[in-house]
């Protein structure tokens, strides 16, 4: 019986060294270079880094573009990082937390020279992880030798980079009946992806056929929304509005999809919170911090939906893309149904850049 790890266990396992700061080593066509997300990176290991070579810093465009720094690869720059940088240098790069107090980072160099695949690896890992999308890396000619002798998680990005751009599987776990405010005959649906990734939930309420489009809603979890209640944004009510009328025709399935943030964590959400408070908008607030507009993988819905047994929807939603996805992964969208519910002063903008930058129709 094999017991090594799959290539899904291995990049799972690569996320879990990055979120508690321990580097990776990758390698891909006989090159490797080791690599530890930036905002984790402490003292020691940054002295250990140095140790092994030149230190680069690799960041999005998108953060590129904020830091005035060139981004010759195209979707990232490799940001060299100075002898005498220290880690306040790097997180000051990396976090956008200061710009405006701080706004001179520079000069900041970018690399132009090689190949940034290990390094476009490397802000992919740490961005899955739900950190910021960031990672300081070196390149090294002992790359297995490294992973051995230090204990590093090494990944072969030949074998595990398919496992990257594929939709994650999900595997029932269990159901039971929940009843709700909203509709006494509800069921909970727990889903587990097989590459060790949040837990995502399907609200069955009544009993649906099969046979014809179901009454959907694709949630996107919102802890500041759904919990607390909070007013920045629409999500809450966006969700009980759902399964009100859900409730109200007796039938309906809502898919609670953990992507907190637009994709981004609950982390880098408050990060970009954060940036809002400064005066910046939803859109530039991800874009400061190295994300884009929106982060998630509408895919997740649809293996949903098709589990459950449902090909056809009446889509509860706002937003073109949810429906464009649906439409891609062989889900019918039978009907648009408009959610315009939540609307407060404190969300105005945020609604109102939704609209203008992402398509929203409000």
């Amino acid at each position: 019986m094999p017991l090594g790890l799959t290539p899904l266990e291995q990049l799972n396992r690569a996320r879990a060294d990055l979120r508690m700061g321990v580097p990776v080593v990758l390698g891909a066509a006989g090159r490797f270079a080791v690599a530890i997300a930036a905002e984790e990176l402490g003292a020691a290991r940054l002295a250990g880094m140095r140790a092994l070579g030149a230190v680069t810093l690799a960041i999005t465009v998108r953060r590129a573009e904020t830091l005035k720094a060139r981004a010759y690869d195209g979707d990232l720059a490799r940001i060299a990082v100075p002898e005498d940088a220290d880690l306040g240098w790097i997180r000051g790069v990396a976090d956008p937390a200061d710009d405006l107090r701080v706004p001179m980072k520079g000069p900041l160099h970018s690399e132009r020279s090689g190949d940034a695949a290990l390094h476009r690896f490397a802000i992919h890992l740490a961005k899955s992880a739900h950190l910021l999308p960031a990672a300081v890396v070196v390149n090294v000619a002992d790359g297995r030798d490294i992973a051995k002798r230090e204990g590093l998680t090494l990944l072969d990005l030949d074998i595990v980079a398919p496992e990257v751009s594929r939709a994650a599987l999900l595997h029932p776990v269990i159901a039971a009946r929940v009843p709700m405010r909203a509709a006494e005959a509800g069921r909970l649906h727990v889903f587990r992806p097989e590459d060790g990734g949040e837990e995502h939930y399907v609200i069955e309420v009544g009993q649906p056929p099969r046979d014809k489009p179901v009454l959907a809603r694709l949630h996107s979890a919102c802890f500041t929304g759904d919990l607390l209640g909070s007013l920045k944004c629409d999500c809450g009510p966006q969700l009980n509005a759902a399964l009100q009328q859900m409730g109200a025709e007796g039938a309906g399935v809502l898919l609670y999809l953990n992507q907190e943030g637009r994709g981004i964590g609950l982390a880098n959400k408050m990060r970009a919170y954060s940036l809002q408070d400064q005066g910046f908008d939803t859109v530039e607030a991800n874009h400061r911090l190295g994300f884009e507009d929106d982060e998630r993988d509408f895919r997740l819905g649809a293996g949903l939906l098709k589990s459950m047994g449902f090909s056809s929807v009446r889509l509860l939603t706002n937003n073109p893309a949810k429906i464009k996805m649906m439409e891609a992964m062989g889900i019918k969208v039978a009907e648009r149904v408009p959610l315009k519910v939540g609307r407060t002063q404190h969300n105005d903008a945020y609604l109102a850049t939704k609209a203008a930058k992402s398509g929203h129709l409000l």
